[in-house]
């Protein structure tokens, strides 16, 4: 038996190869393998772009100097009008000066008498400090403070022989500044003072001057009482200026206002005021001044 021929077996036909991708297809398959990276690089350029053109167009800081200082400031001060010193030394004080007024019975049956002065709080728990003479044989007293609250006081401690007397109110507001107390070791003649009172009741009033003289010695019209130790001073005071503050261009209080020399029967001011220096004042009512 023959065997049986070999079936030829057909060769393999060969695939035909891909034709090759064009140069657009290659770009477009790269930029879409490498889309994510590409998008942040860019946005990272984009931003890196911003921020030198900010720097690119932000000025420089300016260095200022001792001229353009200089030149600023004398600008401010010709066109615009600054508180005067006085101006400033009343807004200092004015917060802790009061009115003060007593009130006592008519020597004659009439209407009571009513009497004005001035006050400085000098603790601000409500202590005040007043000329003696102010409050001295008043039946009821009355302060008024900076914001128009009116309260009674009453008399806690006084000093003949320098005509002065602490006050206690009663009621007092709630951000009652007490005045700062300053010494009169450095004062001198020609130095320039305010003083600011309630004369004749109008008030508060504020007037100008300078220290006249120190050490000065005053006997009241009626010859009573010899004052000693006192400030003269030139600030316009009139009655019911007794008892206000003397106080420096900075609001620290050196003096009492005590007296007013009159040598005319209308009792006016005439240039020479009196103060008691605040450490006898202080002192003499038992607080220290500093």
């Amino acid at each position: 038996m023959r065997d049986p021929e070999p079936v030829a077996q057909a060769a393999p036909t060969e695939q035909p190869a891909p034709p090759p991708l064009s140069r657009r297809k290659r770009v477009r398959s790269w930029l879409k393998r490498f889309e994510h990276p590409l998008l942040f690089v860019a946005g990272v350029l984009v931003a890196l772009g911003l921020v030198v053109a900010h720097a690119s167009m932000t000025p420089k800081p300016r260095e200022y100097t001792q001229k353009d200082i200089d030149k600023a400031v004398l600008h401010t001060l010709a066109t615009k009008t600054l508180p005067s010193p006085e101006a400033r030394a009343f807004e200092n004080i004015r917060r802790s000066v009061v009115r003060v007024r007593g009130t006592a019975p008519s020597k004659n049956g009439g209407p009571p008498e009513e009497g004005v002065g001035t006050g400085v709080v000098i603790v601000d728990s409500g202590l005040i400090l007043t000329n003696l003479h102010v409050v001295k044989g008043a039946k009821t007293l009355r302060v008024t403070f900076f914001d128009g609250l009116e309260s009674e006081a009453f008399v806690m401690n006084y000093q003949e022989e320098n005509d002065l007397a602490v006050l206690r109110a009663k009621t007092i507001p709630d951000d009652l500044p007490a005045a700062t107390l300053r010494s009169t070791g450095d004062l001198a003649p020609g130095d320039h003072v305010v003083a600011v009172g309630f004369p004749f009741g109008i008030g508060p009033t504020v007037t100008a001057g300078v220290i006249s003289g120190l050490r000065r010695e005053f006997r009241s019209p009626e010859g009573e009482k010899l004052l000693t130790n006192l400030i003269q001073f030139d600030a316009a005071a009139n009655p019911g200026s007794s008892g206000g503050p003397l106080v420096t261009l900075d609001g620290e209080v050196v003096g009492i206002v005590t007296a007013i020399l009159n040598p005319t029967a209308e009792r006016f001011f005439v240039g020479i005021g009196f103060a008691v220096p605040i450490e006898n004042a202080a002192t003499g009512v038992g607080i220290h001044p500093f």
